[in-house]
């Protein structure tokens, strides 16, 4: 279970209590990469927020009563503090009637028994729909849990209940990552002889509890200036229709393929090769290119209209800004503003590489 975490002075501590199964609960490293959404969750938070996961692997709503694992957040559960319930893909399990739940009458009301302890303590219940499985069938993800999300929902919508829509958020996100590229969210780990569609490696699991916490603060605006990330991650319910119609299609390039040997630009020495990424895409608001300036190369001095980054990949040189001269090398950036002259020139053995930025003449 998550430590506690000292808030700063002045700061009292809240806490989020998470009820839910194997794809939000704690694993050592012997389990590794295997990781659940709760065990991560703390990182989407400041430090006057305190995570304790009680999740617990197996357990449906049923079971997770009956074994006596909430009676351990009963314990703790105080005012202010909120409880996450996450439950679904155990009460599917119709061969067990020690987990199974029926979605329309059972499933709900165990659900509401999480809600009740919350409610009574002044507690903040959410509860989050089941997340997503990974299944693909011919390149269309299949729903595999069936009422239980919409059972949710509804009680949600009847008791007024915050709710977090996990499974709806999960399945966009699955949608848009496509079949093949999704597997590295999963436990699909060759090495260990895995392929599991329903728990999460590392990464999957950040990339769940960002959903829920950009869920979460749906529900509660407050909780924004105390995420300690962003969330701004997954995708629109319409997102395979928007890349359908996109006017330009997205790309990728490299720079093998569009090398172009040039004499030093705006009167300067030497020689270079400039690599102009997707200078032919249409409707491109911006130039960004590599540029190489070789042994004793240079760009000349020009005054500038626009704004225009440079920043040094590899290689040493001398940058020349309004008269100044800054000795540059691989991690330097400079800001050049309209009005500003600005010369650069290669120094040392070794290429002087930069990425440069700008706006495009009429972009707005």
């Amino acid at each position: 279970m998550t430590a506690a975490i000292s808030a700063s002075a002045g700061s009292p501590i809240r806490r989020v209590f998470i009820a839910g199964d194997s794809t939000a609960s704690e694993y050592g490293p012997e389990r590794a990469p295997r990781t659940g959404w709760g065990q991560v969750l703390q990182t989407y938070l400041d430090k006057t927020w305190e995570v304790r996961n009680h999740a617990q692997s197996g357990r449906s709503a049923r079971s997770f009563i009956d074994q006596g694992w909430l009676d351990g957040i009963a314990r703790d559960l105080r005012k202010g503090d909120v409880l996450l319930i996450q439950f679904g893909h155990n009460d599917e399990k119709i061969e067990d009637p020690t987990r199974y739940n029926e979605p329309l009458q059972a499933y709900p009301q165990w659900l509401m028994r999480y809600v009740a302890l919350a409610r009574g303590r002044g507690a903040v219940p959410i509860l989050i729909t089941p997340v997503a499985r990974r299944k693909f069938d011919h390149g269309q993800l299949l729903d595999t849990h069936g009422l239980y999300p919409q059972a949710m929902r509804d009680l949600a919508a009847r008791e007024r209940i915050g709710l977090i829509d996990l499974h709806a958020a999960s399945m966009d996100w699955l949608r848009a990552l496509g079949d093949e590229p999704s597997k590295a969210f999963y436990m699909h780990v060759p090495e260990q002889g895995q392929a599991d569609d329903t728990h999460f490696q590392r990464r999957g699991a950040f990339a769940v509890a960002c959903l829920v916490a950009g869920g979460w603060e749906k529900i509660d605006p407050s909780l924004k200036p105390h995420l300690a990330r962003d969330t701004d991650c997954g995708a629109r319910p319409t997102a395979l229709a928007d890349r359908a119609s996109q006017a330009h299609p997205s790309l990728v390039a490299h720079e093998r393929d569009i090398a172009v040997a040039q004499a030093g630009p705006h009167g300067g020495s030497g020689e270079t090769t400039a690599y102009p990424f997707f200078k032919d895409a249409p409707d491109m608001s911006f130039e960004f290119r590599k540029r190489a300036l070789h042994r004793g190369a240079g760009i000349g001095l020009h005054q500038h209209d626009h704004d225009e980054i440079y920043y040094v990949v590899s290689g040493t040189g001398v940058y020349t800004l309004d008269g100044k001269e800054h000795a540059v090398g691989p991690g330097n950036a400079m800001l050049t503003r309209p009005g500003s002259t600005h010369t650069i020139r290669q120094t040392g053995d070794e290429d002087l590489v930069l990425l440069i930025t700008y706006r495009k003449k009429g972009a707005r």
